[in-house]
């Protein structure tokens, strides 16, 4: 049966909090909008003089679900200019050509999204007996990375994603394998899973693409950084209220956090930005794959806003392709996240960088501030033993959930403190990137592509 909302179904009680987020307490759906099958049901909710935008819940298959304790506490975004809003639908992402998009798009605010993307065979996803996609070795030819099986010793990288891998620790041993990596496991204390209460084990509910986004951001922090600590600290679920708890615990227990993950941005993000905040501690936050606008939280001004490029790689030969000169010709990712945020302030470090006028952000917080890596065209090597789209194996995997791991990892092997002033000081060489689009154009300087650029060179 089609979904139409009777005002019984648009009549829960809801909950304004000091901080001006509303939750729905105890939705009351008639039985009869439920028996649809999977499907987000919307509805708009005039609040206290605010207006709730969009609530959406997603319905399970089966008979109708008459229990309100099955529906989480959701949060929704407010707009407190307009008292009777219609609902907003968030733009299609675009389309990625011979890749898939790991995580679905789509979802209420604070629903973190997974930003990892997958090659194809043109019609579904495609693993494969051996690798196909990048290797460290090539990785770190093309930044020109310490190759060195000490960088980030005496480390420690927090991987913060949501659900379950079981096959986390077995997958980044197949890598380190294959790739005459150190080996990194539990038992040595290399390797630490946990779920966001710090519990050893890692959260109880799998997830097939969380999965594969976990064993991504393992293997290449590992593979940066292969000397490094690495702990894994597994959210219950995808939800904000989750995902920052398994943040709070990362932040105490490592020096470099890397979020993979994020959603559009909301009126009250700017009230999270402090979860982001430890003395001693950078954190790095993918920048997203939709291009334009900016999400969170790559656009908190406690992070570093992680973009992405593509590399050369010939994906008949896998190999890199050099110009005659020994040269790379980087160039911007059409799907790296950026843009100007809407409701954070730019940090003085980024307003009195030189490039941050042409990008017109006006004192608000402009995102990326890096890049690296995240094509999936010339994407990195995966490997996966939890079955996703019914396989398992190497994947080739791309997406700014590769370079925001790659990032925490190479700070993690210069041993700094990586926050804004680090970034936009003169401590890093990068690559300018000064090619690609992703509804913004690449500058030299600074741009909403790839920010600065690549980090290049094995110093510091």
């Amino acid at each position: 049966m089609k979904f139409q909302p009777t005002p019984a179904d648009t009549a829960p009680t809801c909950r304004i909090c000091e901080s001006g987020r509303a939750f729905l307490e105890q939705p009351r759906f008639a039985e009869h909008s439920m028996a649809a099958p999977s499907a987000v049901r919307r509805c708009v909710l005039g609040v206290a003089n605010a207006t709730v935008l969009r609530a959406e819940t997603l319905a399970t298959h089966g008979p109708p679900l008459r229990d309100p304790a099955a529906f989480v506490s959701l949060e929704f975004r407010l707009d407190f200019s307009t008292a009777n809003a219609t609902p907003q639908t968030p733009p299609p992402l675009p389309p990625l050509p011979s890749a898939a998009r790991v995580c679905p798009p789509g979802g209420p605010p604070a629903i973190g999204r997974c930003h990892s993307v997958v090659t194809t065979d043109g019609v579904r996803p495609f693993a494969a007996a051996t690798p196909y996609g990048m290797s460290p070795d090539q990785i770190k030819a093309a930044y020109s990375f310490s190759k060195n099986s000490s960088a980030g010793f005496g480390r420690s990288i927090a991987i913060v994603d949501a659900y379950h891998s079981p096959t986390a620790e077995s997958d980044l041993n197949v890598f380190s394998q294959q790739y005459g990596l150190p080996s990194c496991t539990i038992a040595t204390g290399c390797f630490v899973q946990v779920d966001q209460r710090g519990n050893v084990g890692g959260a109880s509910t799998v997830d097939e693409g969380w999965a594969l986004e976990i064993a991504l951001d393992v293997q290449w922090a590992h593979a940066i950084a292969p000397a490094a600590r690495i702990l894994l600290v597994e959210a219950d679920n995808n939800n904000y209220s989750n995902l920052l708890a398994a943040v709070d615990y990362a932040k105490t227990h490592a020096q470099y956090v890397s979020m993979s993950w994020g959603a559009g941005e909301f009126a009250t993000e700017t009230f999270y930005d402090s979860r982001f905040a430890q003395a001693g501690v950078s954190f790095f936050a993918s920048s997203g794959d939709p291009g334009l606008p900016a999400t969170y939280p790559s656009a908190s001004a406690n992070v570093i806003s992680v973009g992405g490029t593509h590399l050369p790689f010939d994906t008949t030969t896998l190999t890199l392709v050099f110009n005659p000169d020994g040269t790379l010709t980087e160039t911007g990712w059409s799907g790296s996240g950026g843009g100007c945020s809407r409701y954070e302030k730019a940090t003085a470090a980024q307003t009195s960088f030189s490039g941050y006028a042409q990008v017109k952000c006006r004192g608000k917080r402009a995102t990326p501030d890096v890049s690296l890596e995240a094509d999936p065209v010339s994407g990195v090597s995966v490997y996966d033993g939890t079955p996703y789209a019914g396989q398992t194996g190497w994947w080739r995997v791309g997406g700014t959930s590769a370079s925001a791991p790659m990032w925490a990892a190479r700070s993690a092997v210069a041993g700094a403190v990586v926050n804004a002033s680090y970034v936009y000081g003169g401590s890093i060489t990068y690559r300018d990137i000064t090619s690609g689009n992703n509804g913004a154009s690449t500058l030299p300087g600074y741009d909403l592509v790839t920010g600065r650029g690549s980090w290049v060179g094995a110093t510091p």
